[in-house]
């Protein structure tokens, strides 16, 4: 399970490389970013991705801490990306953000089934408020 959350957010995130996407999660798939959004599947979870990489250029999610138990993994994360688009509410200020996050990954026959991600979001919007001073 380790492995699979290691290689989501490596192949998936940093790269940018949604073609591994069916390889790392079931077709049913329920995602709940920290960002607001629910997805359910494959395709409206790569819109996500693909929105999130849209707004923030060199997007980074670095694992912080890793924990695997019973059918679930739980990650301790950094975010990361360059502020280059309309995100959150702010225009773009080609600044670096970054917030920390919390990632509970369930499994069920070796891929992900659901992911639920708390980030800290209010440190977040005080980032990008700052940087549009």
């Amino acid at each position: 399970m380790k492995t699979v959350v290691q290689k989501f957010y490596a192949d998936v995130w940093n790269k940018h490389d949604k073609s591994v996407i069916p390889y790392l999660l079931r077709p049913d798939f329920t995602f709940r970013g920290s960002l607001g959004p629910t997805k359910t599947g494959h395709a409206e979870f790569a819109e996500y991705v693909d929105f999130v990489h849209q707004a923030l250029g060199a997007y980074q999610c670095d694992i912080l801490d890793l924990v695997a138990e019973g059918r679930q993994c739980f990650a301790r994360m950094r975010f990361s990306g360059t502020h280059r688009a309309d995100f959150m509410g702010f225009k773009p200020t080609g600044k670096q953000v970054e917030w920390l996050g919390a990632a509970l990954f369930s499994f069920q026959d070796g891929l992900v089934a659901d992911l639920w991600v708390l980030g800290d979001v209010h440190g977040l919007l005080q980032l990008l408020a700052r940087n549009n001073e």
